[in-house]
């Protein structure tokens, strides 16, 4: 089968609209030399929209907000500081920038991709915290590719 005919199911808990936020912020994060995983658990439990790392190791945690009351509504955000080296919020172009936080990044994103508005500052993650996250991302990331590849491979298996 080609890598084409291999499509991530929809999990359903994402709006239209986050799902075309999401799209185009994993597109900047590729052209940026970021991999991004979509629905990340972090060990605290949280899960993360997308969690990604560059080639030297650094992880960005991206917050998707579709609209100002998932925003206002949502503040378990402010545990992913600690699962990152820098927190960004992905938002449409109609969403009023000025509610964000100041300590955060911003990218304004649609389904073909996302423009950075403002940079996240730089919180370096302890170096143990960010070994036990990037083999969770891999393992996360190979296991869904497994799964797509061959969906009775994982079966039983606890990630």
């Amino acid at each position: 089968m080609p890598p084409a005919a291999l499509v991530m199911p929809l999990d359903g808990r994402q709006s239209e609209t986050a799902r075309a936020i999401q799209r185009g912020a994993l597109r900047y994060l590729a052209a940026r030399g970021l991999m991004g995983v979509a629905e990340f658990s972090l060990a605290s439990g949280r899960r993360a929209d997308i969690a990604a790392i560059d080639a030297r190791g650094e992880v960005w945690v991206i917050e998707i907000k579709s609209s100002v009351i998932d925003f206002r509504t949502d503040r378990k955000w402010t545990d992913y500081r600690l699962h990152c080296d820098r927190l960004f919020f992905a938002v449409g172009a109609d969403f009023p920038l000025d509610i964000l936080p100041e300590d955060a990044g911003v990218l304004v994103a649609d389904q073909f991709g996302a423009g950075m508005i403002r940079e996240a500052p730089h919180h370096p993650m302890p170096g143990a915290t960010r070994k036990a996250l990037t083999l969770r991302l891999a393992r996360t990331a190979a296991s869904r590719l497994m799964g797509l590849m061959d969906p009775e491979a994982l079966r039983g298996i606890e990630l």
